[in-house]
């Protein structure tokens, strides 16, 4: 159940249209999905609308946040290893440097999210 909602700071260059779809397939590889078992969605900020403390970022830095959402996240090594393929796949598909792409890990979502009516429980 991996669902990804990918926001991408603007760097000037227009998103490709296909960009979401590059970025389902990349993570589901990452995640070893069956078809449309990885989700994503994808939203736009406004380069004016982001910013850092202290004048940063520099002119080029353009980040892409990932909020993740899965049943039951790995822990430990197993985490940082799936955090850094993720991160490679994401920085790949958007093509953008990895230290540009930052990974946020929602809480457990077993037990917590539904779809169509039915707990994810696995």
């Amino acid at each position: 159940m991996p669902i990804l909602e990918i926001e991408s700071v603007l760097d000037g260059s227009a998103l490709a249209a296909d960009l979401a779809t590059r970025i389902a397939d990349a993570a589901g590889a990452v995640f070893d999905s069956s078809p449309q078992e990885t989700w994503v969605r994808l939203s736009t900020l406004e380069r004016g609308r982001y910013a850092e403390n202290a004048g940063g970022p520099p002119a080029a830095w353009a980040p892409v946040f990932v909020r993740l959402l899965l049943a039951r996240p790995p822990e430990g090594e197993a985490r940082a290893e799936q955090v850094r393929a993720l991160t490679d796949a994401v920085a790949a598909a958007c093509a953008r440097a990895a230290e540009h792409v930052h990974v946020l890990y929602e809480p457990p979502g077993a037990g917590r999210v539904a779809f169509g009516g039915r707990l994810v429980d696995e």
